[in-house]
């Protein structure tokens, strides 16, 4: 899922994704993500840091204090790079950060690395 008030960036994001083979939910911002989060549980969440009425650290609190969906990988994007807004994110839950523009590596590492090597101790 890929939560961004930025319609280009969730655009971009969600094309690169479903060309990878997933299926994309979006949300403009975090408070309207959540109802979608709860009703479909995905396995996966993309949050922009900076959008209105709940930004990225509050949804990531949010669904990390919900024991329903603590298990769910959250990756922050942002386009600051400061050490304190990767720090914050960590602090809220989140397991990584990228920076904006990312591009499709960066998303497609973020999916390996949360979703599939995580499994490969399960064979």
């Amino acid at each position: 899922m890929v939560i961004d008030d930025s319609n280009t960036i969730r655009r971009t994001a969600e094309t690169l994704l479903k060309k990878a083979g997933c299926d994309v939910l979006t949300a403009d911002n975090g408070f309207e993500a959540l109802p979608i989060i709860s009703a479909n549980h995905p396995d996966i969440l993309f949050i922009d840091i900076m959008m209105p009425r709940l930004d990225g650290y509050q949804t990531c609190a949010l669904v990390k204090n919900n024991p329903k969906f603590r298990d769910i990988p959250i990756v922050m994007l942002s386009s600051k790079d400061g050490l304190f807004d990767r720090a914050k994110g960590r602090v809220v839950g989140a397991e990584q950060y990228l920076t904006k523009p990312f591009t499709k590596e960066d998303l497609l590492g973020a999916l390996r690395t949360h979703l599939l090597e995580p499994n490969k101790d399960a064979d």
